[in-house]
């Protein structure tokens, strides 16, 4: 049965826009000197954006957490490469779209996006959908961080549907994936677009699910291993390791191609890069190593909520 219910981006924007305040707010909780920056941009055509970034700082290298509400009259192609038949339809989109790099190689990075989509056509029904999720990439692996994490990306999926976690956790393992290294970017999350449930309202719930279980889901992690000590030998296997994340982004990320094919800010749409990144030429970790220990152990697609994982 087709999804029921007329799309308004109003309620989505609003509570994007909270979301965006609630989780810079947190953020500069666990950092003791550096703070976001803030913009409000906005365009002829009555696109809106806010993004807001934090560099340089002691427990933070650099976050962006950046909101955006775009109109235009055609959607571009990474929009529509899985949905021809919408090719040529005016859009409204309204996202919020968040990277933190922490500076201790022992904290991870964590990435969520949030988006809605709403197609329109004269006289024709809007066309509507959802998308995002969120992951984590680990530099070195902790069971205890992998379990909590996809706990609760289990959590934000448990009332909505039967085996939605599942479903959208081999979405995320095939998404967040290096084919010229054959290699994942991380241990997962959750991902999903072109997404409706029953109605425009039940899709706006999963979206809310997701967007609040993200600091449920990363700040017990941050904390947890903000302090570790370390030195340059993490450091520069943290780096080494951003240049993964610095492919993916620039190679496969749709996120990233819609970005440059609407005419967004070239600033915003790269925001998500590392401030420091190596690539070291033919660099392979010490075997029996925590280096190693990450490829073998860590980034490969498993079941982390099997007690036996």
């Amino acid at each position: 049965m087709a999804p029921t219910g007329g799309p308004d981006a109003a309620p989505v924007r609003e509570f994007l826009m909270a979301l965006q305040d609630r989780i810079c707010a947190e953020l500069e909780a666990v950092e003791p000197a550096a703070r976001f920056s803030g913009e409000e941009i906005r365009d002829a055509n009555g696109s809106r954006s806010r993004p807001r970034v934090l560099s340089g700082g002691e427990q933070i290298d650099k976050a962006a957490v950046n909101f955006s509400n775009s109109l235009g009259s055609q959607l571009p192609s990474a929009a529509t490469e899985r949905r021809p038949e919408l090719a040529g339809r005016s859009f409204e989109a309204v996202s919020l779209s968040l990277i933190v790099h922490p500076r201790n190689p022992y904290a991870p990075t964590s990435h969520m996006n949030v988006r809605c989509f709403i197609a329109k056509q004269d006289a024709a029904e809007p066309v509507w959908w959802f998308g995002g999720g969120f992951d984590l990439t680990p530099y070195y692996g902790f069971h205890e961080d992998c379990v909590h994490w996809h706990q609760t990306a289990h959590d934000a999926c448990a009332e909505f549907q039967d085996g939605l976690y599942e479903q959208l956790k081999k979405n995320c393992d095939d998404y967040f994936f290096l084919p010229h290294r054959a290699e994942p970017r991380g241990i997962g999350g959750l991902f999903f677009d072109d997404f409706a449930l029953e109605s425009f309202e039940r899709s706006f719930e999963f979206l809310r699910s997701v967007g609040e279980h993200f600091l449920i889901g990363y700040l017990p992690i941050l904390k947890r291993r903000a302090h570790t000590p370390y030195g340059e030998r993490e450091r520069d296997f943290q780096k080494l390791r951003r240049g993964r994340y610095v492919e993916f982004n620039l190679l496969y990320d749709r996120g990233t191609r819609y970005g440059l094919q609407s005419g967004r800010r070239i600033e915003s749409v790269l925001a998500s890069l590392p401030p420091e990144v190596v690539w070291t030429y033919a660099a392979e970790p010490e075997p029996g190593s925590p280096e190693a220990k990450l490829v073998e152990e860590f980034l490969q697609p498993r079941d982390w909520l099997d007690s036996g994982a």
